[in-house]
């Protein structure tokens, strides 16, 4: 189809003389469309990027928003013309209407050419030049665990925080952001240029962010004894920073012999004394320990639960030897601080019915040994396990429906025995789920 074609002038009205183009002028017939090659977006002025199919509305609106002269007549009709994928242009046919003189009405239709030109979208330059970022930020935990990091993840991917960041680099003892948890901030400057006619400077800027040596968003503190409560807030904490006195490979399993509730609740927890048995000291010898824990509701005898071991065991602390030797809190150091309850029958690779994302991260140099890589994928298991164990911890994570793969025969036995096996196994009820909707810049970590 020819532009003769197009341009035939249909007269809605009496007889008049009209000129045969006088319902497009003032209408562009040549545009210019700007489109970025490497995230394949079309530019929208004065500084917008939208994403277009060929020949999708979305083009074409885009097309029309291009075009001079379109807001003093009618649209009637618009459509694209087939043009060759590499021949750099797009066709599109309109059909107006205007009113050119009292009475009269006129319809026509004509060909607008618009030529694509290549440009580069302000994210993929930044991604492709090198020393664009403006500011780094260095997030490290001087901890054996990583799982806060895992939680800090999960944090920014709920929130979206990782949109705006050029590139997020793993590093030792934590993460780089190039462009939370209580932190330590500390800022530093970088000269890149400067003119001296205007005195204009361009500066980058490094933040290292410290977070708290204990796991979690905020410090929190829990009197076995009492049930009591107490939050540090993060200008008080690093006035006078301290370390845990142990940590999470220090952790030991005992098994509950006795537990008796003392009376005192405080929200979910219930105050009790237990009394327990290391787990590698069954069958060996009949050493009891004693403890008080907030525990009380969940645990029963024969149950498994995870704590450090504090009789017996020399942890080099200055402050806990000053309380070991003081006449007066000696007495109130118990044997066992109860943490959490434990199950031990629970497949480490269980299957699961949901699934988090993780975000896209350049190694860098820094790639994981063979030991490494395995003490990460137990740090990612247990941060699974707290998921499912912890109802407040959960609603800081967004946890999406894993797609179901049809089992095969022999499968099927397999899942009917490990569901069997994981009954008192603390589960995600399946209206937590989110529907799974893949993201640009989201690596998907099948869990």
């Amino acid at each position: 189809m020819s532009s003769m074609d197009l341009d035939v002038p249909i007269s809605i009205a009496p007889s008049a003389q009209v000129p045969m183009t006088a319902a497009t002028e003032g209408v562009q017939r040549e545009a210019t469309l700007h489109y970025c090659r490497d995230c394949d977006r079309w530019l929208l002025p004065p500084s917008s990027w939208v994403a277009a199919a060929p020949e999708s509305r979305e083009l074409l609106a885009l097309c029309l928003k291009k075009l001079r002269g379109l807001q003093k007549v009618r649209i009637v009709d618009a459509s694209f013309i087939w043009t060759e994928p590499h021949s750099r242009r797009v066709r599109v046919k309109l059909t107006i209407q205007d009113s050119v003189s009292d009475g009269v009405l006129l319809q026509q239709s004509f060909e607008v050419v618009y030529v694509v030109a290549w440009q580069q979208c302000p994210e993929c330059a930044k991604s492709y030049t090198a020393n664009v970022w403006r500011a780094s930020v260095q997030v490290r935990q001087k901890v054996l665990h990583k799982r806060t990091f895992l939680y800090l993840e999960q944090l920014i991917l709920k929130h979206g925080a990782h949109r705006e960041t050029i590139n997020i680099k793993e590093a030792k003892d934590g993460i780089d952001f190039l462009s939370a948890v209580p932190v330590n901030v500390k800022k530093s400057q970088e000269l890149i240029s400067q003119d001296v006619h205007t005195s204009k400077k361009s500066y980058k800027f490094t933040f290292s962010v410290e977070l708290y040596y204990v796991t979690g968003t905020t410090v929190n503190l829990l009197d076995t004894n009492t049930l009591q409560t107490a939050d540090i807030s993060s200008p008080i904490y690093w006035r006078a920073p301290f370390t845990a006195l142990a940590e999470a490979p220090d952790l030991v399993e005992f098994i509950v012999l006795d537990c008796e509730p003392l009376g005192p609740t405080r929200g979910k927890w219930v105050l009790a004394e237990v009394q327990l048995a290391r787990a590698t000291d069954l069958g060996v010898n009949d050493k009891a320990y004693f403890a008080r824990t907030h525990l009380g509701g969940m645990l029963h005898a024969g149950d498994s639960v995870m704590g450090y071991m504090l009789t017996g065991t020399n942890y080099n602390n200055p402050q806990l030897e000053a309380v070991e030797a003081s006449s007066t809190y000696g007495s109130t150091i118990p044997d066992v601080v109860v943490v959490k309850k434990h199950f031990p029958n629970r497949r480490r690779n269980r299957r699961r019915n949901w699934r988090v994302k993780r975000m896209a991260k350049d190694e860098g140099e820094l790639l994981p040994k063979k030991a490494d890589q395995d003490r990460m994928e137990r740090e990612f298991e247990q941060f699974l396990r707290d998921i499912e164990e912890d109802d407040e911890f959960r609603q800081g994570v967004q946890l999406y429906k894993k797609p179901k793969k049809e089992p095969q025969a022999d499968e099927m036995s397999i899942a009917t025995t490990e569901a069997d096996e994981d009954d008192d196994v603390p589960k995600v009820n399946m209206e937590e789920l989110l529907e799974d909707f893949d993201e640009l810049a989201i690596g998907d970590e099948q869990q």
